[in-house]
């Protein structure tokens, strides 16, 4: 084990080490950014790489929700919900956000990391057992840890052996989790959310959604994959407003006891300051454009199956697990994400390599995102670049 006299050369020598991987990470400025264009260095870019699946953040429905929210309630919330912090317009908020889950209750939270951090630890302590999806958020494994509870990883989206881990420990401890995501950040694929319910109802478990990747984009309403299969059935739903919703923060929808509980035991929620009113004002009329506008998640969806036909069918990728607007290219190495990446710019589109430990050991990739601000143009446009790039 290497002993460093002072913190500077521990810190050299990590970033050194991460630079020699090919694993440092470093912010990019933009210069601008708006309907699917990123500017940089005064050149334009088209933006594959963004969480706005329906072209949201700069709607003006958005802008002036923000604007007319803080001309009434100010800048900031001032305070906690639990001291003077709570206002109307939050409430009204958390009953949109129900009514387009299917749930009976929604409670706000300042970001998913938070919404994850504070939850888990909540619903589950040392005598629980929590079971865990191998390619699950780092929000959510820091939010099993924090809870100090079993942690049981099972592989991925494989229920056999999720079954398994449920029978060996049934008798053991005093609660069981299962956590999931709707739809992966790094894959893009789906869990098996009938499948997950029928094992909850078998084991008396609880089982949690993270639909962050799948609100707005899913569901006849924009409500995500899991009422397909019955949200009312699920513990806890979880999910945000940065993504498809073009805002920010995080919500949970629930049941009316499940509110009351977490607003008295989730940390991140008991401590933090309220969203401040600029951000619930674009959160709300995201919420009702999801109705209004219903043609923007067609449109992903549409352009995101020909990207992934195109892919296996002209390209020859056939490593895509991908079932939605989140498509992967598997890379392998590092160093090879990171130079396709940069060719990429070079042809004018804005693609970001994803690597270790963001993704495993050895699936380093592309993260391709498709957004409601592309058109079926930029998707061919980009076929072209990664043809010639590989």
């Amino acid at each position: 084990m290497d002993s460093f006299e002072n913190i500077t050369d521990f810190i050299d020598s990590e970033l050194r080490l991460q630079n020699e991987t090919g694993m440092l990470r470093s912010l990019f400025p933009l210069e601008g950014s708006q309907r699917g264009l990123i500017e940089t260095e005064g050149k334009p870019l088209v933006d594959f790489s963004s969480n706005d699946y329906l072209g949201l953040a700069d709607h003006p429905a958005l802008i002036e929700g923000a604007k007319k929210a803080m001309e009434k309630w100010g800048a900031g919330a001032r305070a906690s919900r639990l001291m003077s912090g709570d206002l109307e317009i939050h409430h009204r908020l958390e009953s949109a956000i129900a009514a387009l889950k299917g749930k009976e209750a929604g409670l706000l939270f300042g970001s998913g990391y938070l919404a994850n951090t504070g939850i888990i630890p909540a619903l589950c302590g040392r005598n629980d057992v929590i079971y865990s999806d191998r390619l699950n958020h780092a929000s959510i494994v820091d939010g099993v840890l924090l809870s100090r509870a079993r942690f049981c990883r099972f592989r991925h989206n494989d229920m056999n052996h999720l079954e398994d881990l449920l029978k060996s420990h049934k008798s053991r401890y005093r609660k069981a989790l299962i956590v999931v995501e709707s739809v992966y950040s790094m894959d893009g694929d789906q869990a098996p959310v009938s499948e997950l319910l029928e094992l909850r109802g078998r084991y008396g478990a609880m089982l949690m959604i993270d639909e962050a990747h799948a609100t707005g984009v899913f569901g006849a309403k924009g409500e995500g994959i899991i009422s397909q299969a019955g949200a009312e059935s699920v513990d806890v739903i979880l999910s945000t407003f940065g993504k498809a919703l073009g805002g920010y923060g995080a919500f949970v929808a629930v049941s009316n006891r499940m509110k009351q509980f977490l607003l008295n035991r989730a940390k991140t929620f008991i401590f933090s300051t309220a969203l401040p009113p600029a951000v619930i004002g674009a959160n709300l009329a995201a919420v009702k454009l999801l109705e209004e506008e219903p043609e923007r998640r067609t449109r992903v969806c549409e352009l995101a199956s020909e990207l992934r036909r195109a892919l296996k069918e002209d390209l020859g990728f056939i490593n895509t697990p991908s079932e939605s607007q989140i498509v992967p290219m598997m890379v392998g190495d590092s160093q090879g994400a990171l130079s396709l990446a940069e060719s990429l710019r070079d042809a004018g589109f804005f693609v970001k390599a994803i690597r270790p430990p963001t993704v495993p050991e050895g699936t380093a990739r592309l993260r391709l995102s498709v957004t409601a601000n592309h058109s079926l143009k930029d998707v061919r446009q980009l076929l072209e670049a990664l043809s010639s790039g590989f």
